[in-house]
């Protein structure tokens, strides 16, 4: 089973970021227009994830209240298909997430942009571990100091969680 290690803040802009990714010459990899329809599961979450045309179903799970935020994770791309046509027979959809995601990656890191409807302008980033916890530890603290990420507020919900709680105010 995959496994990355996680953060996610809330940022006023990109811009910031944008200066020192530039200036770190970290390739930009390309926009993504998302669309992540979450289904009610007992365990975990699962999201069917339409992202320029293509679908993939991802199933995660992370305990957000432990000290660092690592994530387990299934993918199971579908094609020729209308999956959540398919999936909402059986599964209760719980929200839609509609966002713009600028994908940069740098070293098995993947820095995402985030600006998602309803909620504004967010950072995550993704170390996957490929060569041990350790090795993807110190990459993603590397990335922490890089884009001054220390001193920002950790978000530790999905933004199905920040969506819903917008809701209900």
């Amino acid at each position: 089973m995959p496994k990355n290690l996680e953060i996610k803040v809330k940022l006023t802009s990109h811009k910031e970021v944008k200066e020192i990714i530039n200036k770190s010459k970290i390739p930009f990899k390309e926009l993504l227009l998302q669309k992540d329809i979450y289904y009610k599961v007992d365990k975990g979450l699962l999201k069917l994830r339409i992202e320029n045309g293509k679908q993939t179903l991802i199933f995660y799970d992370r305990n957000e209240k432990s000290k660092k935020r690592w994530s387990d994770y299934h993918l199971l791309e579908i094609e020729n298909a209308d999956a959540n046509k398919y999936l909402k027979r059986f599964l209760d959809v719980v929200t839609i997430v509609n966002k713009k995601r600028e994908l940069y990656l740098y070293k098995n890191t993947r820095i995402h942009l985030d600006y998602v409807k309803g909620l504004g302008c967010f950072l995550e980033l993704e170390t996957r571990v490929i060569n041990g916890l350790t090795d993807a530890e110190k990459r993603f603290k590397f990335m922490m100091d890089l884009l001054k990420l220390r001193d920002k507020k950790e978000i530790r919900a999905s933004y199905k969680d920040l969506l819903l709680a917008k809701d209900k105010k």
